[in-house]
């Protein structure tokens, strides 16, 4: 069990390539690979599904190169995020999470490719299914998880929770239903006013998507050529009711209209990335708004009040998994090029599972913030101010 040489990892011992036999107990025998990192290649270029076309021309290659080194970032990260929902839903079921709280686990591919075609000043904005865009975006997992419990620790001091978290050049994390997608055009009219070439992914879901101030977002943000990529992540349920039953269209990507689309495989992380530079491109051409249509699927039901069965079989979803699960298909892909080993991937399985076990460890005994902390940061740079409480009588003070 685990590595019998402690101060050794398996990818240290396939890169020296030999069985160090006198570190080992007596009678225990390990097969070690003898492959080196020289093996290893160093990059490959894979086919990617065609995307379909909205008012454009042409669209993204239908071949993407990805290097060793962003393979193996990619499958660390969306394992992380993996992990991480997987370790909420615990923490849910233990009492320990809780309210709202709506789980990201089967829509990695989305959140990481979105990350890996824009740029760190680009911004980004999305609806209450935020924990993968808050990591991806640069919070610790341990800093999510502490939100996530209440605590003093949390990206938002333990007072936002699961649909508001932040980060630098992140916007959240909306509770209200599609109303992201106007702040995200406003963000968009603001990198246009300053004129620093950035631009806004704005997102929302299938469920989202016919409501009335999108499409008004929509028509400003055509009018005054805003840089800014709507997307619509369709995980094909917008709460329970399957998009069919809730859209007359449901190609996402046309409604737009006048806006130019893309529909995008969103279980494809290498699909996603390259789709998002293609927009990217698009939008800091100054050729305005464009939309793009992320067909993925979530693994949990809609909240962690929905147990997910009552309006899809679990044959459906244990056949997504079995078929598209983005993670499955990176590995598979650097498996089959050798790009990386079976131990390697497996190495960081094991340091993924340690960083959420001890981000859990750390979101359950950081203390909860103090009632006298209640009311602070109403403001940004204001001087202290007098807050009413929950009666006439009770006064707390708000400091930036």
């Amino acid at each position: 069990k685990g590595n019998a040489c402690p101060h050794l990892s398996v990818s240290q011992l396939s890169v020296y390539g030999s069985f160090v036999s006198s570190l080992l107990p007596q009678g225990v025998k390990v097969v070690v690979s003898t492959r080196t990192y020289a093996d290893f290649t160093a990059q490959a270029s894979f086919d990617i599904k065609k995307c379909d076309l909205h008012r454009l021309e042409e669209g993204p290659p239908q071949q993407a190169l990805l290097t060793r080194e962003e393979g193996l970032k990619y499958y660390r990260i969306m394992q992380t995020v993996r992990r991480m929902e997987l370790k909420a839903d615990q923490l849910y079921k233990q009492k320990i999470i809780r309210g709202f709280c709506h789980l990201y686990d089967g829509q990695e591919a989305c959140a990481m490719g979105i990350e890996a075609g824009i740029n760190p000043t680009d911004h980004l904005i999305t609806a209450y299914r935020a924990h993968g865009y808050t990591f991806t975006r640069g919070v610790p997992v341990k800093e999510i998880l502490a939100e996530l419990t209440g605590r003093r620790g949390g990206v938002a001091k333990g007072k936002g929770g699961s649909m508001h978290m932040y980060a630098k050049n992140f916007y959240g994390g909306n509770g209200i239903v599609g109303a992201q997608v106007p702040l995200g055009a406003g963000v968009a009219l603001a990198c246009q006013y300053l004129g620093n070439n950035e631009i806004c992914v704005t997102l929302y879901g299938d469920g989202a998507a016919n409501q009335g101030q999108i499409f008004e977002s929509f028509n400003m943000a055509s009018l005054w050529k805003l840089p800014c990529i709507f997307i619509c992540e369709n995980n094909k349920y917008g709460m329970g009711t399957s998009v069919e039953r809730a859209s007359a269209s449901t190609d996402y990507y046309k409604r737009g209209d006048f806006i130019p689309g893309l529909r995008v495989d969103g279980m494809d992380v290498l699909c996603v990335r390259e789709a998002t530079k293609f927009a990217a491109d698009f939008c800091r051409a100054g050729k305005g708004p464009i939309l793009m249509e992320l067909q993925t699927y979530r693994y949990h039901g809609h909240s962690m009040s929905d147990p997910g069965v009552s309006y899809r079989t679990r044959e459906e979803i244990q056949e997504v998994r079995s078929k598209s699960d983005p993670i499955s298909m990176l590995k598979e892909r650097m498996l089959s090029t050798s790009m990386a080993s079976v131990e390697e991937l497996k190495e960081i399985d094991v340091e993924v599972r340690k960083e959420i076990e001890d981000a859990a460890q750390f979101a359950t005994t950081d203390p909860e913030p103090p009632l006298e902390e209640l009311c602070n940061h109403i403001f940004h740079n204001d001087s202290p101010l007098e807050v009413r409480g929950t009666n006439p009588w009770s006064k707390l003070k708000s400091v930036s």
